[in-house]
């Protein structure tokens, strides 16, 4: 088998298993958080929530308040999940799970993917104006074809 075709989806099942959802805090990430959580409802598949923390380069890593600041961001997207699950929690038994994942978002998003034996990848639309030169995330994702992307607005 190659590797092009070593990730084949399994025939016969009645939609994704894993939904993994990139979070960072962004408006645009809460929006895919939420889309996700529909989708993951629906299809009665855990929802794994991932944010990726930035390493710094050794320079600019020289103050630990930034792993700190990361570190914090967590901590808080987890409240804000836990949160908005106890307020649907009568309508659903939404699975769901958090994971942190250091690198960059791209790389992090790749590794949750393959470690969580993901299905589908969901992730909020760049709002960097950058990236429309370079290429988001979530052009990355889809270009690397390997789970079907959503890219919410």
């Amino acid at each position: 088998m190659t590797e092009q075709h070593a990730h084949q989806f399994e025939r016969g099942t009645d939609g994704p298993k894993v939904i993994v959802v990139g979070v960072d805090g962004s408006d645009s990430s809460l929006r895919a958080a939420a889309y996700a959580t529909g989708l993951a409802r629906r299809q009665n598949a855990l929802l794994a929530l991932v944010y990726v923390q930035p390493v710094l380069a050794a320079g600019a890593a020289l103050g630990a308040p930034v792993a700190v600041a990361t570190d914090e961001i967590a901590e808080d997207l987890v409240t804000q999940i836990r949160a908005a699950t106890e307020r649907v929690k009568g309508m659903s038994d939404l699975r769901w799970e958090f994971h942190t994942f250091r690198g960059d978002p791209y790389s992090g998003l790749v590794k949750a993917a393959d470690e969580l034996k993901a299905d589908a990848v969901v992730v909020g639309a760049s709002e960097q104006a950058g990236h429309r030169i370079i290429g988001s995330v979530a052009i990355r994702l889809v270009k690397a074809g390997r789970w079907p992307v959503t890219v919410v607005p």
